[in-house]
């Protein structure tokens, strides 16, 4: 019976139709969990992958969220999650040699950014009994 009281009040920002694949959008997502909302826009806006500005721009929106509809202080916010999910994929082809085609796809992504208010006293890491 542990008396960890984790914070439900989660605030959530979605970006729909990214033209990017998940594949690409995946280790960007990751490198922001859990860091702080400034930290988080900071790296991201050095980042030289171009996709990154859409997903500062879902990190923006979930911020602007979280301020005018639950009142949050922004200096305490944390990216709790940030994940992406598969959304259409274009199909194109490109005229070969002997009359043959070669297909393009063109995937398109969904990018979800989930932040948290982070408490502020921090859970102390003892030994599990």
């Amino acid at each position: 019976m542990s008396k960890k009281k984790i914070d439900t009040k989660l605030v959530k920002s979605v970006n729909k139709n990214v033209r990017s694949s998940v594949r690409k959008l995946k280790p960007i997502l990751k490198s922001i969990v859990g860091k702080k909302v400034d930290v988080a826009i900071k790296d991201l806006s050095f980042s030289e992958k171009r996709i990154s500005k859409d997903v500062q721009k879902t990190i923006s929106s979930a911020i602007a969220n979280a301020e005018n509809n639950y009142q949050y202080d922004i200096d305490n916010l944390i990216v709790k999650e940030a994940y992406c999910g598969k959304q259409v994929i274009m199909k194109r082809f490109r005229a070969r040699a002997k009359g043959r085609a070669a297909e393009i796809m063109k995937p398109y992504s969904n990018i979800t950014i989930i932040l948290s208010e982070q408490s502020k006293q921090m859970e102390s890491h003892g030994s599990k009994s």
